[in-house]
């Protein structure tokens, strides 16, 4: 089975890095103001603790993995989310969706993507604001609560469907865990952006092989003018 690499091992790592925090941001949030659950847990300014401390986390990650020389292809990948086709406007379409040669996310990873991102800012803005609440007026303290509470409501809603369109796609599942896909799946379902890896495959051949012409020559120049070569 002919495989194509997606996603290398520090997107991998930043993807799951992320899952846990909104995890445990998930958890602790839920048994904070949850009814239920508020009333089992045990060591409430514990759970407080983790939950602001997971928070503020929750960034860095993402920001380290942008920042760092290695981040090149997940720099490639984020820029990605900006760019919109007239395939991925088919896609919204059963009708049409057939036809659509998505890239490598589909519109709707696209956009999970971008509220994930949005939700990152929102809850951290927020969160700070609930937590060292003192120098800010009672009119932006209820707003940011507001805020806080609806965008944690939505991310529940958002990152269970993100988890439900994983698990019913497990091509897609592996490749966020062993960081490929079998070809085929690439050309049935990510047809533009495979034709882009074999562009791009292409043209690194077409570099090696322009590399070694040059070498070759470089060494028979160098036995025309009597140099002996010296082997490693």
């Amino acid at each position: 089975m002919n495989r194509v690499p997606r996603f290398d091992g520090l997107e991998r790592v930043v993807h799951w890095c992320n899952a846990a925090l909104f995890l445990v941001l998930l958890g602790t949030g839920a048994s904070l103001y949850t009814g239920p659950l508020a009333e089992i847990v045990a060591h409430r300014h514990a759970v407080k603790t983790i939950h602001v401390y997971a928070g503020l986390l929750l960034p860095v990650p993402l920001v380290l993995g942008v920042l760092l020389p290695y981040g090149r292809r997940l720099r490639a990948d984020i820029s990605r989310f900006n760019r919109w086709t007239a395939d991925d406007r088919k896609w919204w379409s059963r009708r049409t969706r057939p036809s659509a040669q998505l890239g490598k996310f589909n519109p709707g990873q696209k956009l999970n993507a971008v509220f994930i991102g949005a939700s990152i800012v929102l809850m951290l803005g927020s969160g700070a604001i609930m937590r060292w609440f003192e120098p800010f007026s009672d009119n932006i303290r209820n707003g940011a609560t507001f805020v806080h509470d609806w965008t944690f409501i939505a991310l529940i809603f958002v990152i269970v469907g993100h988890v439900m369109f994983a698990l019913s796609d497990f091509d897609s599942l592996r490749s966020m865990v062993l960081g490929w896909v079998p070809e085929q799946w690439a050309r049935r379902e990510r047809p533009r952006w495979w034709a882009e890896e074999i562009a791009a495959r292409a043209s690194v051949g077409a570099a090696g092989d322009v590399e070694a012409g040059v070498e070759q020559g470089s060494r028979e120049a160098r036995a025309g003018a009597g140099e002996m070569p010296v082997g490693d």
